[in-house]
């Protein structure tokens, strides 16, 4: 196993202006998980309710994706989220969220999980990110996300869980919101201070942006015909990120401006389709094709 990932796998209910999809499979763990296999082997470690289905399972199994984390609790219900997008689908609405036994959740590492080299802790309580730290055996590399919700509410418990973090995910609004700072490159240097080394901002269809030291590297978003549902994309980022410094060893600046687009290229696949359908059906050439697609975006000639 070579990633380890912490988070959330839910049921989502999602309407765009282009369709919906109810009870589909979601979470910040399970878009990781599936965006990263296509790179690496995986672990994760989340919980659901006895009405997850057996069939979930074996897909997480058959994309390499270990489950010996995934704990079920008899007689309780799985996470649910739902939420609407209209044409900004940059911003999600969200309509209702029943946390049921993701309320309860106490992350317990299988002892296999232990000495993992890559460690990502998704979107969750930082109290719950600090206790996977402390079950860890020293990471080659520690990364994570976060919301909104816990800047407002556990600020102080996420500046904590950063002095231990070296690489940092996050999205826009969120980067100025824990600054306190409108420019992001001021941001940038206030959330340095905090711990990490290198911060990668998320922009949506925009886009994202890796600072590290005094370096910036800018990387688009991948121009697309067919939009259909963004949940989890800021994950799928993620978990093409993750994977492929996995896959590579290689975590230099120029290597992690790789990762950054092999994380763009499975973010553009994932909103092609309603929660994971599209990535089910994803191929390593469909991969290798949109990444060199994204090189010829941004090439240019010195005139």
């Amino acid at each position: 196993m070579d990633i380890l990932v912490v988070g959330s796998v839910a049921f989502d209910s999602v309407e765009t202006p282009f369709g919906k999809a109810e009870e589909v499979l979601g979470g910040s763990a399970t878009y990781f998980s599936v965006a990263a296999s296509y790179f690496a082997k995986l672990g994760i470690v989340a919980v659901v309710g006895d009405d997850f289905p057996e069939e979930h399972v074996k897909m997480l199994n058959y994309r390499n994706i270990s489950t010996d984390g995934l704990q079920t609790v008899e007689g309780g219900k799985t996470f649910r989220w739902k939420g609407r997008y209209d044409f900004d689908l940059n911003v999600a609405h969200t309509l209702d969220t029943q946390l049921n036994v993701f309320s309860d959740f106490k992350p317990e590492l299988p002892e296999e999980y232990r000495d993992v080299e890559y460690l990502f802790l998704a979107n969750i309580d930082p109290e719950l990110q600090m206790e996977v730290l402390n079950q860890v055996k020293g990471p080659r590399l520690i990364a994570c996300d976060t919301m909104n919700f816990w800047i407002e509410g556990k600020q102080d418990k996420l500046r904590e869980l950063l002095k231990g973090v070296e690489l940092f995910v996050i999205n826009e609004g969120e980067a100025r919101e824990l600054a306190g700072e409108a420019s992001l490159i001021k941001a940038a240097r206030k959330i340095f201070e905090m711990g990490p080394k290198t911060l990668i901002v998320k922009r949506g269809e925009y886009g994202a942006l890796m600072f590290s030291g005094d370096h910036i590297f800018s990387a688009p978003a991948y121009p697309l015909e067919d939009i259909f549902d963004p949940t989890g994309a800021g994950d799928c980022f993620a978990g093409g990120l993750m994977g492929y410094l996995a896959k590579t060893g290689d975590l230099s600046d120029a290597n992690v401006r790789k990762a950054i687009i092999y994380g763009s290229t499975m973010a553009s696949f994932n909103v092609e389709a309603f929660s994971l359908e599209r990535l089910k059906r994803l191929t390593v050439s469909e991969i290798d094709e949109r990444y060199a697609e994204f090189k010829r975006l941004t090439h240019f000639e010195d005139v």
